[in-house]
């Protein structure tokens, strides 16, 4: 244990408590069991331990350790709290909870046996957590960290700092929202980077291996994530890839099943079946019509990339059409439910959106009311239209 706590406190000196995530502020973190869930570089670590650094006077009361650290390949979680607990200990930080076997027992048995004693996890295995909510579901409070919003980047970026605006103050301050953060900057090329690499916090760790990192995100998710509660054999595991990588060339897509199972060889059930453990993964977005029942077996009305990022892993070039779609549901689903509308392109609550360019009209959606085009490639709209990167500022 002495060696966990060494790694925890070189950790915790080299983290930067300036800039913290959208999340942080909303977690109610005197809860006695929190779980922190979200995709593979998404900043969940460094979440923990500026927490920690800037909240805990005396640094002891707290221990930082990821759970796939060797130590835990001959001792316990439950040993380490133990231990922890006896010698003072009050706040419990556990990363990566998903490389450590039966994990949801030893969490029980940890919340039950020291009643004083918080604990914290996280997990970027969102398969399994997903699957062991229900066995937690009364001690544990759940939060999801997405990845980085467009006003998120801007802040990493050193640009400015810009309040998030709700969904309601973006469509009736649209311009007057947009005139007060172009005023000084130009939105569009950053807008444009954000789009390639702005997603995944790890950006700021160098963009030569930026692209090499997210494929190592991809693997990590298929190899291990999902064979973790699939059982999925090495031949399967190869075709979830193939499947990813024919519909990064397909999205915006309209699936038809039969034609996506003899791409990738194999059946119906299998096919639609890829395709929820894709999008519980955080690696797709399955989009419906209201109403419609979802199941992991059920045809979903429309295939979308999760974020823009992932495009261009599969290839130099992302196509913009599918990129504009893709941006607008990934940042719009973290605050609300996104569906399928039957005239234009997306619903949220009462409203119809239209995704396009900057000359993109209102002939698909001219007798809809609460209806709007969301427009690529301008700075600030006019009445009904409104830009495309502004909804990036939802979170």
């Amino acid at each position: 244990m002495e060696n966990l706590i060494k790694i925890y406190l070189r950790l915790l000196q080299e983290t930067d408590g300036r800039i913290f995530r959208y999340l942080y502020q909303d977690i109610d973190w005197d809860e006695r069991c929190i779980a922190i869930i979200g995709s593979k570089g998404v900043g969940k670590t460094t979440m923990l331990l500026q927490h920690i650094k800037t909240t805990f006077e005396n640094k002891n009361d707290a221990l930082y350790v990821s759970l796939d650290n060797v130590w835990f390949a001959n001792h316990t979680i439950f040993e380490l709290a133990d231990e922890f607990y006896m010698n003072g200990g009050t706040h419990l930080f556990l990363d990566e909870i998903h490389h450590y076997p039966n994990w949801t027992t030893e969490i029980k048995n940890i919340y039950d046996s020291f009643p004083k004693l918080k604990i914290v996890f996280t997990g970027s295995s969102l398969l399994q957590i997903y699957k062991s909510t229900t066995d937690l579901s009364r001690r544990v409070v759940y939060e999801t960290l997405e990845g980085l919003s467009f006003r998120e980047f801007l802040r990493f970026e050193n640009v400015g700092v810009f309040p998030s605006y709700s969904l309601q103050d973006i469509i009736e301050n649209h311009q007057k929202i947009a005139f007060k953060i172009t005023e000084n900057i130009k939105i569009m090329p950053l807008f444009k980077k954000y789009l390639k690499h702005g997603y995944y916090l790890f950006y700021k760790q160098g963009l030569k291996k930026y692209d090499y990192k997210l494929q190592q995100v991809i693997n990590n998710v298929i190899d291990v994530d999902i064979p973790a509660i699939e059982n999925i054999e090495f031949a399967s595991r190869y075709k979830i890839k193939r499947l990813l990588a024919v519909l990064s060339e397909l999205v915006p897509y309209t699936p038809k099943i039969t034609d996506l199972a003899n791409a990738i060889d194999t059946n119906r059930n299998n096919a639609v079946k890829y395709l929820s453990l894709l999008a519980n993964a955080k690696l797709l977005n399955l989009i419906s019509h209201k109403g419609k029942t979802i199941g992991d077996l059920t045809k979903p009305d429309k295939v979308l990339l999760n974020n823009t990022n992932l495009a261009y892993v599969f290839g130099d070039t992302a196509n913009i059409g599918s990129a504009r779609e893709t941006f607008f549901v990934n940042q719009v689903s973290a605050i609300s439910d996104v569906f399928l509308a039957k005239q234009g392109d997306f619903m949220v609550d009462k409203y119809t959106f239209e995704i396009g360019s900057k000359t993109k009209t209102f002939n698909q959606i001219k007798d809809i009311p609460n209806s709007f085009v969301v427009a690529d490639n301008i700075e600030i709209g006019h009445k009904n239209k409104i830009p495309l990167w502004l909804f990036g500022m939802l979170y």
